[in-house]
Parts: structure tokens; C-alpha cells; sequence
């Protein structure tokens, strides 16, 4: 994100992100995350853990394009391929809290909009 904000007050003509892309990763919003806590504190008293997670995935070229247009950073998006990708995919079995009635109410570009803004309010220069 900061990464993006950045590139739009530049007006840079582009941004980097490190890798190809193609990875997988799955986002929760920590609003959704502290809705799942209260629900399981509520509705859950098994000794076995339970995944609290959104149950899908994106991959990091859509997530970047996404966040840039979220920031409203309209240039190319370079993938630095010469950086490592990471773990090809990351998203956890939620299916028995999804099971259980709790859901996340947040969705990504909602919040990306959200976390932008509170950047946007505490964002710390490091220049």
C-alpha cells in the first residue's frame, strides 16, 4: 500500500512488486478476525483449533492491482521477477467456523478502502 501511495504522490509512471505475481494469499480484515474471536468465545469450546479466515484466495497480481486502484495509483505495476514469489499459496481450511454460522463481512477492496484511510490518517514519513 505504501508502495502505491507513494508512486501516485510522485506521480511515478510506475510501482514494483517484488516476484512474479503469481503466488496466492488469502486476506482477513481484522474487523472480521475480532468478529470470529467474540464468535468463537461465544459458540465454540472444543480443545482442537479452529481456523478463523476469509475461504479464498487471490493471487498477488490481482491483490496489487487492486491496492493501486484503491490508492488511486493509475501507472503500470512492474513485477520484479528477479525477487523471490514465497510460498506458491496460503489459505487456511476455515470450513468448520464458515460451518458454524461466522462469516466475514468485509470484503477485500472494502477493506483495502478502510485500511487506506487509517494509513492515510497515521502514515509515518520515513524520508
Amino acid at each position: 500500500m505504501r508502495k502505491f501511495h507513494e508512486a501516485r504522490i510522485e506521480e511515478r509512471k510506475e510501482a514494483v512488486v517484488w516476484g512474479t505475481g503469481t503466488p496466492l494469499r488469502e486476506f482477513l480484515h481484522v474487523d472480521d478476525l475480532a468478529r470470529g474471536v467474540v464468535f468463537c468465545m461465544d459458540h465454540y469450546d472444543e480443545y482442537e483449533h479452529i481456523n478463523c479466515g476469509a475461504g479464498s484466495e487471490i493471487s498477488i497480481g490481482d491483490l496489487a492491482a487492486t491496492v493501486a486502484k484503491g490508492v488511486g495509483f493509475q501507472g503500470k505495476i512492474i513485477f520484479d521477477t528477479s525477487k523471490p514469489d514465497g510460498t506458491p499459496r496460503k489459505i487456511m481450511d476455515s470450513s468448520r467456523i464458515l460451518a458454524m454460522g461466522w462469516k466475514p463481512e468485509v470484503g477485500l477492496e472494502e477493506g483495502i478502502a478502510r485500511t487506506y484511510a487509517w494509513f492515510l490518517t497515521h502514515k509515518v514519513t520515513h524520508r
